[in-house]
């Protein structure tokens, strides 16, 4: 069948019938959420265990069930690599790994992938693991890919069932209460998995800092806690910031902030209260940056920011120019930093900042947000989670619903990388719909959404250099050969979902070139 943007989506994957995308707000929740277990405890039950192979033998772990885990590690991550090996060790396989995102330092799952102890994957790849999984035959089943707030509603819905939440805790009690800000290692936010640990049948928390009771702020709760494991190490801080997360010094790049930046200021948004995500990406960043410095000259006071938290706009709260950052995940250490000591800095779940299935996401209030992509088409669509070879190798984080939820959503992108266009007749795969992206930024111009006509019309008058996207696409392939494509075979080796449990798109394995 095929879905709204004419996009193949197969019927049914393994023992699940696929619901084709339909628009960016077409479906509406029926029926009830998920029911959560049942717990209790005596007074004076201990909960502290020695290892994780005695927490998996605890927690009645075996083959063919679910195990979850966060990603505020980023690639500095030990705790995936941990119990995976463990598991094998146990003999345990035909594990479902269910992590918000998986990242380079992941690459050892590739050979327990080849053995068997994991055989399906619901989550973000970046990196090796992606790009083994692309190769087709990897995985019992396809992989899925869900946006921050997707991953939330999906467990809440009752999509994913999750047998066991394992939770890097940077700091902990013995009765089970955790937060990412604090400890010897800290990560930032830990809420990613606050959904787990309520959902999942059993919650172990991970520590390499047991402190004395009560752990705060508690991200995670002791009544959610089943185990408490103390361990040398779980994790790098250091590696959660990438190059991704600095600001740009090419001087084609700055000049798509600065275009991204006039844009924000002659859409009307840009007054007192003025509310924004910057996301990461070094343009985005810098767009970020002159967006700040603007308010500042102007005297705007803005209402919140979104990130995830970084110390550029930490520096912009501690300017005065926005009143709070809402932040669910933090890239770099000043971010940390601000959330344990900076009462306007606000830790955020991704249930308050994007849950479809709820009354109210945090994304519906923003007024402005500079986005990436890996690819851009005519119509607007946005991939960010496959390369022009096919190969899977990012995850979709918020994109989807910042996007969804902005008055002004801003793509920024270059319009060559390397000798390969950005702008393409047709995305190799649609992360997120053009109906819900404003206007393009590129170092050529600036191509406005038909949609939004309003925009266009201030742009223009604004006097900044307003084009179609076709024009733009067509004097960026004069620069470059036309590149080879991928020739897409049958097997699908990951579906891609919207924000609301469709499938906007799938992602197939690579079987030549053309």
């Amino acid at each position: 069948m095929k879905n709204a943007l004419g996009r193949e989506i197969p019927d049914r994957i393994g023992d699940r019938t696929l619901r084709p995308f339909q628009g960016a707000f077409a479906t509406t929740p029926t029926g009830r959420k998920a029911a959560r277990p049942q717990k209790t405890v005596r007074p004076g039950e201990n909960k502290v265990l020695r290892s994780i192979e005695e927490a998996i033998e605890a927690t009645g772990l075996k083959s063919g069930m679910t195990i979850s885990f966060h990603h505020s590690f980023r690639n500095g991550d030990y705790l995936v690599n941990m119990v995976v090996d463990a598991c094998a060790r146990m003999g345990i396989g035909d594990l479902r790994l269910f992590p918000t995102a998986l990242f380079p330092i992941h690459a050892p799952l590739i050979e327990h992938i080849k053995a068997g102890v994991v055989t399906r994957i619901e989550g973000s790849m970046n990196g090796p693991v992606g790009a083994f999984v692309s190769k087709g035959g990897a995985l019992k089943q396809p992989a899925v890919l869900r946006s921050h707030g997707g991953r939330w509603r999906a467990i809440e819905a009752g999509d994913v069932h999750i047998d066991v939440a394992f939770i890097a805790a940077p700091q902990a009690d013995p009765y089970g209460n955790a937060t990412g800000i604090k400890g010897k290692t800290p990560c930032g936010p830990i809420s990613f998995s606050t959904v787990d640990a309520q959902y999942a049948d059993k919650t172990v928390v991970v520590t390499n800092d047991l402190a004395p009771y009560p752990v705060h702020p508690f991200e995670i709760q002791q009544g959610w806690t089943d185990y408490v494991v103390v361990v040398d190490e779980i994790g790098d801080p250091e590696s959660i910031a990438s190059g991704t997360l600095r600001i740009t010094r090419s001087p084609t790049r700055l000049r798509i902030a600065r275009l991204a930046a006039a844009a924000v200021k002659a859409s009307g948004y840009l007054k007192d209260g003025f509310s924004f995500q910057g996301g990461a990406g070094g343009i985005s960043l810098a767009a970020t940056k002159f967006v700040g410095e603007e308010m500042e000259k102007e005297g705007i006071v803005g209402s919140f920011a979104m990130g995830g938290g970084t110390k550029l706009l930490v520096d912009i709260l501690h300017r005065g120019l926005v009143r709070t950052i809402l932040d669910g995940q933090a890239f770099d250490l000043d971010a940390i930093a601000s959330l344990r000591e900076d009462e306007n800095h606000v830790l955020m779940d991704p249930g308050h900042y994007a849950n479809y299935d709820s009354r109210g996401c945090s994304t519906y209030m923003l007024d402005a947000a500079f986005l990436g992509a890996t690819e851009v088409d005519l119509d607007f669509n946005v991939n960010v989670n496959t390369h022009s070879d096919g190969q899977l190798l990012h995850g979709i984080g918020g994109h989807q619903e910042v996007a969804a939820g902005a008055k002004l959503t801003l793509i920024t992108v270059p319009t060559l990388r390397g000798r390969l266009p950005v702008i393409v007749d047709r995305v190799t795969t649609v992360t997120t719909p053009g109906e819900v992206i404003d206007a393009i930024v590129t170092e050529r111009g600036i191509a406005v959404n038909p949609r939004r006509e309003d925009l266009r019309e201030r742009f223009v008058a604004a006097g900044l250099p307003v084009r179609e996207l076709a024009e733009i696409k067509k004097e960026a392939d004069r620069l470059t050969r036309p590149p080879r494509k991928p020739i897409f075979g049958d097997e699908v080796i990951a579906l891609i979902e919207w924000r609301d449990g469709t499938v906007i798109d799938t992602v197939r394995k690579v079987i030549g070139w053309k």
